[in-house]
């Protein structure tokens, strides 16, 4: 009688859905209500601000269509098989990364200990991601109120840098990103994350495409395409042999960081699904959609910034402080320039939502916390963790590393160039490693189910010599910063 009474009380105050209790009044892991849920989840968390931020200036500065043909070969010989594991990691233990390590090493193994390393990670993501998913709410404001209207890049930058010096303002959206990610994961896995990203990604697609057949139609756009989609391998080394090694680092990076790997924020996502499909057909959809987000968002950008007569490879300015001035020359510009910054809103969301659930199923799994209390522990955690950030551009605008930059650049360095990549290591590591969870295991995981196989002809590259391309990437992160260091010296 209790247990069903507690049942009908959960139930009633939004706290459970009524799949989370099995007929004996227990509860039970939670789960994906379709295969197409699952794979617009993980597309959404690795579909962020990396494909239409960083993703268009990269491609501006190495060359175009020479350098976006590097990128995807590196995205499935580099980051598609870590993709892979932490899907099966997720799968085999049907716990998230809190549990993993647990369940699936060795008696007398210590690989669970990552599980700090991974929530730190999450906490760290998040700490300046809120920060600059609140900057893509507010361009979408001021772009809906005509902000830009008639503004040159100069004025548009003045507008940029007036929002980084008001502290309130900056609160203000952080806590507004903060709160709708709160209120996504608290109403749980199926009404919640899985119902709203599905939402958010059918509508960024639907704005992307409205936006693509803009931007192609332009008047000089072809100058643009023919940038983007003409490879030109001579552009590679325009800068002699060491251009040409930058821009295969740079290729590395980006299709490491932009599927999300290290932290285990998809393998709480493999830990949702069934067994009816082999994990690298999965990844591949996955990686597919992000990357066709990436894409789309050159498609838009290129275009847009030849037939303006605006240099595309202008660095991290290109969304905030170029584009906005390109909008506002184009007719009907404020319905344009609002769209884009709705389209980036959603992209930023869609990883805010995704990464929140993975925090929210580490307080569930590691200490058996209800829904309602991990969501509001972590949600006040996270929104005090993310002032530093914030007051970074403004209240203590003066602290600074040498090498690396403000609060918001030491906390995106500290996670993109330390965590993630570390953290892929040790995935790799525990499913090829005989210490680990070892690879037949791991890939009696992968290939349990339909669809695409992951290649056994594949286990000494990914034993030997994939844990160096991530060590490379990861000590080429820190190539620029010693050069700097060594200079002050």
């Amino acid at each position: 009688v209790f247990r069903y009474t507690a049942r009908i009380v959960f139930c009633a105050s939004g706290l459970f859905s009524l799949g989370a209790f099995d007929k004996r009044g227990r509860m039970v892991r939670e789960k994906f209500g379709s295969r197409l849920g699952f794979i617009l989840i993980s597309a959404g968390c690795a579909i962020g601000l990396g494909n239409v931020w960083r993703f268009p200036y990269i491609v501006g500065q190495y060359g175009g269509a020479a350098f976006v043909l590097l990128y995807l070969l590196f995205l499935v010989v580099f980051a598609l098989p870590i993709l892979v594991m932490e899907f099966a990691v997720g799968r085999a233990s049907q716990k998230g990364v809190a549990r993993s390590f647990d369940e699936l090493e060795p008696a007398g193994s210590k690989w669970h200990r990552f599980k700090w390393a991974a929530l730190a990670g999450n906490y760290l993501l998040m700490m300046f991601y809120t920060t600059v998913a609140g900057w893509m709410l507010a361009f979408m404001a001021f772009s809906g109120a005509g902000t830009f209207e008639g503004l040159d890049a100069d004025a548009v930058e003045g507008v940029f840098n007036g929002l980084l010096a008001d502290p309130l303002m900056m609160v203000a959206f952080m806590l507004v990103v903060v709160l709708i990610g709160v209120l996504v994961t608290r109403a749980g896995l199926r009404n919640g994350v899985e119902r709203i990203t599905k939402t958010m990604m059918a509508a960024l697609f639907a704005v992307l495409a409205v936006l693509v057949v803009r931007a192609v139609t332009l008047p000089g756009a072809e100058e643009g395409l023919s940038f983007y989609l003409m490879p030109d391998f001579a552009k590679l080394f325009e800068g002699g042999w060491g251009t040409f090694v930058d821009a295969v680092f740079a290729a590395m990076g980006q299709a490491f960081f932009t599927v999300s790997v290290g932290v285990g924020s998809m393998s709480i996502f493999g830990s949702y699904i069934d067994k009816r499909y082999r994990l690298t057909g999965e990844a591949l959809r996955v990686a597919g959609l992000d990357t066709l987000v990436a894409i789309m968002a050159g498609l838009i950008i290129f275009p847009a910034c030849f037939a303006f007569g605006v240099e595309p490879g202008s660095g991290p300015g290109l969304v905030f402080i170029t584009l906005p001035s390109v909008f506002s020359q184009m007719p009907v510009g404020q319905l344009w320039g609002t769209l884009f910054f709705l389209f980036m809103s959603f992209a930023a969301l869609s990883t805010v939502v995704a990464v929140f659930e993975n925090i929210m199923s580490f307080s569930m799994d590691e200490w058996g916390w209800s829904r309602n209390r991990a969501c509001l522990v972590n949600g006040i955690a996270l929104a005090l963790l993310s002032l530093p950030c914030v007051l970074g551009f403004n209240v203590w605008a003066g602290v600074e590393v040498p090498g690396i930059g403000n609060i918001q650049a030491i906390e995106d360095f500290l996670m993109s160039n330390n965590v993630l990549p570390l953290g892929a290591l040790v995935f790799l590591l525990f499913c090829t490693s005989k210490r680990g969870w070892g690879w037949d295991a791991f890939l009696r995981e992968a290939d349990t189910g339909e669809g695409t196989r992951f290649p056994r002809w594949a286990r000494g590259y990914v034993r030997f010599a994939l844990p160096v391309l991530i060590l490379a990437v990861f000590v080429a992160g820190y190539v620029p910063i010693v050069q700097v260091w060594l200079g002050m010296g």
